[in-house]
């Protein structure tokens, strides 16, 4: 029953959108899978390779796919039921349906219609072909529209707006304190480099499984794409890589983005408010949730409201809107695909000035010897006089912002004359060697952007500083780096007392502190010093949400912790000889590897409770992908976490661990004729 219903309902989207787009023949699609199962998709056009994309990633993970596009449709909790209740709430609340609607025909190219079109006819026939595998039947038909509204669910979420819904509803709308955030990017030209050539460092942290996890793909169109990167789980085009000119990396970064506004309500008349002189009424709208009790569905509405300055929440304190950039444009995943197919820097750069992606910082290589970083975003441009890292008024239209600053006018820095430009998070006035940093003071307080270091900026920039020149091995050396600097410099705590208690005066304490004091601050897997640390480091997050301003740790907070890590190593290990590689663990299905690294060292590591006391990653070290540009072209080295498939019963579910936690890589090529060589399976995706 279920397989005729979606076969019906696919067969009814293809003659639909027959007249606007002829259905694409899978015959003429090549999926070349190489040794590692990563995937090779060759096509006559963009829209061909899209639907090889679609179906090869299916392959590979189309329950993730699936629930991506869910969450995106306000659909989610149909699959995993009351967990996914936070985003079918946040999708319906940031309007992207009637977003999408409004901007599709007129702000997407035709040529990206092409594009997405070509996804969904590739996503739909693997659905076809798989009806078992089919989460949701109200998923199916996936249209474009559909797909781009998870995009957008995507963006708000990059912007923090999540956070900013999440704080109105729990009561507490005051600025999100900063936390521990992964990825690094460093990219040399030749004045750095021994051999003259350019090289690049795609080194992302991410969460190693879900829909924020990477997924690596080469894509080779006749119409000017050939790319090798990754991508997230729906996204028809690369987010992260590199093409025969030029290769880009993104971090995380954090300026202010996104503004949460208090409305000034009628004493008397409910929903009204006011903005300067007159009173305005709040347009009420109904987010349609399933919640499950006891297994039974139960259909409930939520209330929110549409105010001038956005969608609006009320809670115990009153009405709040949330503003930002990203609800108000459906663009940005067509420009990452325009960033796939530029052949030149300033091709690559007046790309960018499409503004429809919100953030992230990139970092920029190519053939040509140049280098380049800017910290990207859609910041708004704000009316001064108000206090915008934390909630504002919205009972004038002074504070009611509609512009954002032009490309041009955010921190970046294009071939510093150092050589090099880094980024780990950090702030974007520390990006290259002082001489070539942008000035800060020429930068608005109201941007927010960040002005901070943290353990892997300082040790990045203290690498680099070390070397005149680099040669490829130097550049995989510092990438692979897995040292805290001394001091500490978190950026969200300060526990360098640590290093100066004297250990004779807490007997009880006396090995743990001593052990901590003498360790090399390398995060090897064989590492007492490390997994003593280590412990001691997640067992110290509770008090650093505790402290104050300057974030000091006072000497009573430290020993707290030295007693909390003592007692937990003990009641797990029965013993205080704890390496790193004991502690904590890479695993995925039969694989247990102990790994090296840590939060907030190059080589990041974050984990979460697993069992016997130990801790399984979940996110840090992702995708890693180094890059030389030589006048024959790229030169590519990648790796990935766990493998090119989420299948348990794949060959590839875990086959790229092992090369992973050696810190080794696998050669990839741009070279059809190379990739069908070696090529371990070809085939169309039908």
């Amino acid at each position: 029953m279920k397989k005729n219903r979606i076969a019906g309902l696919l067969m009814i989207f293809v003659v639909f959108h027959a007249k606007s787009q002829e259905p694409i023949d899978p015959s003429k699609i090549d999926i070349a899978r190489d040794f590692y199962g990563v995937p090779h998709i060759y096509g006559a056009t963009d829209a061909a390779v899209a639907y090889g994309l679609a179906w090869a990633h299916a392959e590979d993970d189309f329950k993730t796919i699936q629930q991506s596009y869910l969450a995106g449709n306000g659909l989610l909790t149909k699959a995993i039921g009351n967990a996914g209740i936070p985003a079918d709430f946040i999708s319906q609340f940031i309007g992207s349906q009637e977003l999408v609607e409004e901007q599709y025909e007129k702000q997407i190219s035709e040529e990206y219609k092409k594009v997405v079109r070509g996804y969904a006819q590739g996503l739909n026939s693997y659905a076809k072909s798989h009806p078992e595998e089919v989460l949701v039947d109200e998923l199916f038909p996936v249209t474009p529209k559909m797909m781009l509204r998870y995009a957008q669910l995507q963006l708000f979420i990059s912007s923090r707006g999540d956070k900013a819904v999440g704080d109105i509803v729990g009561n507490q709308v005051t600025q999100v304190e900063n936390q521990p955030q992964g990825s690094n990017t460093f990219g040399f030209n030749s004045t750095k480099t021994k051999d003259g050539h350019t090289y690049l460092a795609i080194n992302t942290h991410q969460p190693l499984e879900g829909p924020v996890s990477w997924y690596e793909a080469h894509l080779c169109s006749e119409e000017g794409t050939n790319i090798v990167g990754t991508l997230f789980a729906g996204s028809p085009n690369i987010l992260i890589g590199v093409n025969e000119y030029l290769g880009w990396s993104h971090t995380v970064n954090n300026p202010d983005k996104t503004d949460v506004f208090a409305l000034e309500m009628h004493p008397k008349n409910k929903r009204q408010y006011r903005v300067d002189d007159e009173y305005l009424t709040l347009t009420k709208k109904k987010a349609k949730i399933t919640f499950r009790l006891l297994g039974i569905p139960i259909r409930i509405n939520r209330n929110y409201y549409e105010s001038i300055f956005g969608p609006t929440l009320k809670n115990k304190s009153g009405y709040y809107a949330v503003r930002t950039p990203a609800l108000f444009d459906v663009k940005g995943l067509e420009q990452w695909w325009r960033m796939n197919k530029a052949t030149s820097f300033s091709e690559f750069y007046d790309i960018l000035k499409m503004k429809a992606i919100p953030g992230y910082n990139i970092g920029y290589a190519d053939r040509n010897d140049t280098i380049f970083y800017i910290s990207n975003g859609l910041i708004p441009k704000r009316a001064p006089g108000y206090d915008w890292k934390n909630t504002v008024p919205g009972n004038t239209r002074k504070t009611l912002w509609k512009e954002t600053y032009a490309i041009e006018d955010l921190p970046q820095v294009i071939q510093p004359k150092s050589g090099y430009f880094y980024n780990a998070n950090h702030s974007p006035f520390l990006s290259s060697d002082a001489a070539d940093n942008p000035d800060i003071s020429a930068f608005s307080k109201d941007m927010g952007f960040e002005e901070f270091d943290n353990n892997r900026s300082y040790r990045l920039k203290e690498l680099i500083d070390h070397y005149d020149r680099v040669d490829f091995d130097d550049f995989k050396r510092i990438k692979y780096d897995n040292r805290f600097p001394t001091p500490f410099q978190y950026s969200f705590m300060n526990i360098n007392a640590l290093s100066t208690l004297e250990a004779s005066k807490y007997p009880k304490l006396k090995v743990l502190i001593e052990r901590i004091q003498n360790w090399d601050r390398y995060t090897n897997p064989n590492s007492l010093g490390a997994g003593a640390f280590a412990v001691f480091y997640y067992k110290s997050i509770p008090y650093a949400r505790k402290l104050p301003g300057d974030k000091i740790f006072p000497v009573t907070y430290l020993l707290e912790v030295l007693r909390e890590t003592k007692a937990y190593m003990l009641k797990n290990f029965k013993t205080l000889d704890v390496t790193l590689g004991d502690f904590q663990k890479l695993i995925r299905g039969d694989k247990e590897i102990g790994i090296w690294g840590m939060p907030d060292v190059l080589t990041a590591m974050h984990g979460s409770p697993y069992e016997d006391g130990k801790i399984k990653i979940v996110a840090g070290e992702s995708y890693i992908g180094l890059i030389k540009f030589t006048p024959e072209g790229p030169e590519i080295e990648s790796v990935i976490s766990y493998g090119s498939s989420d299948r348990p019963d794949s060959p590839h579910y875990n086959d790229q661990m092992d090369l992973y936690a050696a810190k080794k890589t696998k050669k990839m090529t741009l070279d059809k004729a190379k990739v069908y060589a070696t090529a371990v399976k070809i085939y169309h995706p039908n």
